[in-house]
């Protein structure tokens, strides 16, 4: 079988290889109904990662259309406008009923964390299936894979002592984009690099972490402790970047927003970004493309993420006793100004 290039899906469409592009990779700057042709097209063709999407000639059939039921949203924590996340939940909540599914959001509060009780109005008996996002209390998660659902966490508690969940679960790629820039980084001579962020909140962070330090392990680098803060808030960096009196040369954080803060005290500090340090984040939010110096970071695939979402969901659904799956999407290293020599 031919493998199929973006070449051929914009030969196909009679557009540029340029907008194909885009879509794919979840770029700025196209139209969405532009945007959700090309993508339809590439699952029709086998593109990739739209391979595994069931795609019927002429659209989704009618039958396909009618109610089969509702999948209830999960939110550990309050997703605002700059998480990964929104462009996915967007996505899913527009495709989901495609498939005859309705997407209703609940928040799990601290106090339900606390007392291991469902979000006011949940009620897991008209529920066909259950997405978690954020959702990274361990025994909580635990109580929710016992309700006897289908369940997809979208990211979840790290498994740094070997524990797993019983569901399906879904993450961006991080130990590619780190590890490739741990790399570049040493070609580049810059040997002393440290890493920003608390690496224990969930396993996306943990797999950053783990990418970062195994890569200097390999290259056969140490990793200097004292470099590894797993500080998280404005308060947290600086008290923890003030006790360093000679910094090194590059900081990767866990996410845009640990950058972002990090640059901010740096600065206070006296420490330029990029002249003294290069900084490293996760997430290409709005604001790594606008903050000085522009930040750089590693994209998310958030429409890919949701197309394996929806896949991973109605197959559970179908076949409740496959074995769990876990998956990861990719995702794609964005140098800017910040790591600029």
């Amino acid at each position: 079988m031919k493998k199929i290039t973006i070449q051929d899906i914009a030969d196909e469409l009679g557009i540029s290889r340029n907008t194909v592009s885009k879509a794919i990779n979840n770029a700025d700057g196209l139209a969405e109904a532009t945007r959700e042709r090309i993508l339809q097209k590439a699952a029709e063709m086998g593109y990739k990662q739209f391979s595994y999407i069931t795609v019927h000639s002429g659209g989704i059939p009618k039958q396909e259309r009618k109610e089969k039921g509702e999948i209830a949203l999960l939110l550990g924590a309050a997703v605002s406008p700059a998480h990964y996340a929104v462009t996915m939940l967007d996505k899913l909540k527009k495709e989901l009923p495609k498939w005859g599914y309705n997407l209703s959001a609940y928040r799990v509060e601290h106090e339900n964390n606390l007392n291991r009780t469902l979000p006011l109005a949940f009620d897991p008996k008209g529920i066909s299936a259950i997405i978690c996002v954020d959702m990274f209390d361990r025994t909580y998660d635990e109580m929710i894979c016992s309700l006897g659902k289908p369940v997809l966490f979208v990211d979840g508690p790290n498994k740094r002592g070997g524990l797993d969940l019983p569901a399906d679960q879904l993450y961006m790629d991080s130990t590619t984009p780190i590890t490739r820039f741990v790399n570049d980084m040493l070609a580049r001579g810059r040997r002393r690099i440290g890493f920003i962020g608390n690496y224990e909140t969930c396993q996306s962070l943990f797999e950053r972490y783990t990418a970062y330090r195994y890569a200097m392990l390999m290259a056969n680098d140490p990793v200097e402790e004292r470099f590894c803060l797993k500080a998280e808030t404005r308060e947290e960096l600086e008290g923890a970047l003030s006790s360093i009196t000679d910094f090194p040369e590059v900081f990767i954080c866990a996410h845009d927003l640990v950058a972002t803060e990090a640059i901010y005290v740096l600065s206070k500090l006296g420490v330029s970004v990029p002249g003294d340090v290069l900084v490293c984040g996760f997430n290409d939010s709005p604001a790594s493309r606008i903050m000085t110096p522009t930040l750089t970071t590693v994209h998310i695939h958030t429409n890919v993420m949701a197309l394996s979402a929806i896949q991973l969901l109605l197959s559970r659904i179908d076949e409740p006793h496959l074995d769990y799956r876990t998956v990861h999407t990719e995702t794609k290293l964005i140098y800017r100004d910040s790591t600029k020599i």
